[in-house]
Formats: C-alpha cells, sequence, structure tokens
C-alpha cells in the first residue's frame, strides 16, 4: 500500500485531556497537545495523515470508530479506563474491521488488578503499553508496517 493514501485515526479515551497535572508519577509530565504534536510529526516523517480526537464520552468514541471506514485505514487507540469496561467501544472496533493498536502509557499489567483485563486487546492487530508518550510513536509505526505488509 502506498502510504501517501494512509490515514490513520488516533483515539484518546477519558481523563487524557488531563495529562500533565494528573499523576504525573504514573502517566509522565508531557500533555495530550505534546502527544498529538509529536504524532503529528511522525506521521509528516511516514508520509501519513494522521486525526487525533479525544473523548471523555464512550458514545462519541464508538461514533469515531465508526465512521473510521468512511476516511481512515487504521485506528491507534488509547482507551483509557475504557480499556477495562466497554465491551461498546470493543465490538465497534470488531464490526468496522479496520486495523487497530492499542496503546497505553503506563504498563497495564503492573498496576491494580483490574486494569489488567483489556476488553479491547482481542480484537486489535495489536497491544503497546508502559513506555510512555513513545508508546503511541511505537504503536503508529508498528500500525503503519502492518497496514504496509498487508497490501
Amino acid at each position: 500500500m502506498d502510504s501517501s493514501f494512509l490515514s490513520v485515526l488516533v483515539l484518546h479515551g477519558p481523563n487524557l485531556n488531563l495529562l500533565g497535572q494528573r499523576e504525573p508519577g504514573i502517566y509522565g509530565a508531557s500533555t495530550l497537545e505534546d502527544i498529538n504534536r509529536d504524532l503529528d510529526s511522525l506521521a509528516t516523517e511516514l508520509g501519513i495523515a494522521v486525526d487525533a480526537l479525544q473523548s471523555n464520552h464512550e458514545g462519541l468514541l464508538v461514533d469515531a470508530i465508526q465512521g473510521a471506514s468512511q476516511k481512515h485505514q487504521g485506528i491507534l487507540i488509547n482507551a483509557a479506563a475504557y480499556t477495562h469496561t466497554s465491551v461498546a467501544l470493543r465490538d465497534a472496533i470488531a464490526a468496522v474491521n479496520i486495523p487497530t493498536v492499542e496503546v497505553h502509557l503506563s504498563n497495564i499489567y503492573k498496576r491494580e488488578t483490574f486494569r489488567h483485563h483489556s476488553y479491547i486487546a482481542p480484537v486489535v492487530v495489536g497491544q503497546i503499553s508502559g513506555f510512555g508518550p513513545d508508546s503511541y510513536s511505537l504503536g503508529l509505526r508498528a500500525l503503519v508496517n502492518y497496514l504496509k505488509s498487508q497490501h
């Protein structure tokens, strides 16, 4: 696949708008704006387009996933707390059948037990966690490589 035609939807779940001030010992000092700016730079380097959306509302994220097939070839998602609770996000990802990579700033498997389960993991290409903001860039690179390998 010609990467110049690739577009990736980046979804940020609840409370990620508070990055930089929310529990910096866990989530670091980078803001969501910093992460999106870094993703924009990486997208330029990779010759692709990215569109980012953050929402604290599950239904808006579901709507974005359902609408992604009209414009995007891949989805990069940090569903945040919805990772552990949302069958709706899992079902939306499965329904659209768009290659998706799940990312997390922290290593969810080193945290509270309830964070160890991801409803999303079984329906995505892969999962990257524990590398702070680099989880996003690693996820985007992996997703682009995956998309290119499919064509």
